[in-house]
């Protein structure tokens, strides 16, 4: 089988974004995604990762370089402001990419 390589892009947010965040995604041509719940983790100042009181989720989502760019940029412009958000992406070798494009 052949490999082709994509972006996963990794969002951490807030519960309560997840059904917004999912739907801005598809909007931008995301064909499928993972959500994980209840995440937790520390920053960089010895502070949790969200500083808020509420869970945070994990969205994930296999897509290509280009994509990932314009995600990356929307999740920046229109959350980084007001909401506690991680995004980031990682290369990644995948198998079935006709899945994903």
């Amino acid at each position: 089988m052949q490999k082709t390589r994509l972006k996963l892009v990794t969002i951490i947010t807030e519960a309560i974004l997840e059904d917004r965040m999912v739907r801005e995604l598809k909007q931008l041509g995301v064909r499928g995604y993972t959500v994980t719940g209840e995440v937790r983790g520390e920053g960089t100042r010895g502070l949790p990762t969200v500083d808020f009181d509420g869970q945070s989720v994990r969205i994930e989502t296999l897509v290509g370089h280009e994509l990932a760019d314009q995600i990356m940029a929307y999740v920046a412009e229109n959350y980084f402001a007001d909401y506690a958000v991680i995004v980031y992406s990682l290369d990644a070798e995948v198998l079935r990419s006709e899945k994903y494009l």
